[in-house]
């Protein structure tokens, strides 16, 4: 257990340098276009989707909080915010960053992710617009305010330090987990338990996801690269992970409990869907 303890603790202080570059540079996108995206999104109408899945993988943090608020006005469309919901990043980039992960695997899983989000958002709308009206306008200031989100201004350094600690500790006490899980029952029978029947893995996988924390998208990502799961599973469960999204939707849209609800089934299911797809196409993200 000493040497379980070690190997995670400088594992860890390994990344510390690359995830506090890697969040300066994603608290200085968040402060200088935030409100351009959102901007960009409201205006996009139809073409929302396109707009929300291709701007969800830019590692803006609380991105999808930002664009539950905006779909409980219903100033963007449920296509727009399942789209920025699938494409959402969370901590999977930083992750990859820091681990020094091949470039090419970082865009394949972005690419997988953006394409998903863009044809499963639109055809949500297709969908909606077929059985009930437009959305209504309601002022977004108020909803920003009501959902508590994220807009404290704390400078670019702060910000990126305070949360390159919380996400440090998160890596450390989740690889001290899977490091003593491998260590006592072994990593070969941790990996059938997601790869023994393949849908398997995709429906832990995007469980995993859903919880409403960015420990999430860490756990899935340091999986995937640890070799436990598969690229199915990882897809699943990083489909699935829009860090504080949904708690943020569960808390501002009071008013629609099951229409909450519906949107998280339909998060679960295209996570699963697609990584299943993944699988069954034998995709290998190397």
């Amino acid at each position: 257990m000493k040497d379980v303890l070690f190997d995670t603790l400088l594992d860890t202080v390994k990344l510390i340098p690359f995830l506090v570059l890697t969040y300066i540079l994603m608290e200085f996108l968040e402060h200088k276009t935030s409100e351009k995206t959102e901007t960009a999104i409201r205006k996009a109408g139809r073409f929302g989707p396109v707009i929300g899945g291709l701007l969800g993988i830019v590692p803006q943090c609380g991105f999808s909080a930002s664009a539950a608020s905006l779909y409980t006005g219903r100033v963007i469309s449920a296509g727009t915010l399942i789209a920025v919901f699938l494409s959402t990043s969370d901590e999977m980039l930083p992750v990859f960053l820091s681990e020094k992960v091949n470039p090419s695997v970082i865009i394949e899983v972005l690419a997988i992710k953006a394409v998903t989000a863009v044809i499963l958002g639109l055809a949500v709308d297709i969908a909606v617009r077929m059985i009930k009206k437009g959305p209504r306008e309601v002022e977004i200031h108020s909803l920003c305010e009501d959902g508590n989100c994220h807009c404290e201004e704390d400078g670019i350094i702060k910000s990126a330090l305070r949360h390159s600690a919380r996400i440090t500790l998160f890596i450390f006490i989740i690889g001290f987990v899977i490091n003593t899980v491998i260590y006592f029952v072994g990593e070969e029978a941790i990996s059938r338990i997601f790869t023994g029947v393949p849908v398997i893995g995709c429906l832990l996988s995007a469980l995993v996801g859903l919880i409403p924390n960015c420990a999430a998208s860490v756990i899935i990502t340091e999986l995937f690269i640890s070799g436990v799961i598969s690229a199915g599973a990882m897809i699943s469960g990083l489909l699935t992970g829009c860090g504080i999204g949904l708690l943020v939707l569960f808390r501002t849209n009071k008013k629609h409990p099951l229409e909450n609800l519906f949107i998280t089934v339909m998060m679960y299911v295209f996570g699963v869907a697609v990584g299943a797809v993944v699988e069954a196409l034998g995709v290998a993200i190397q």
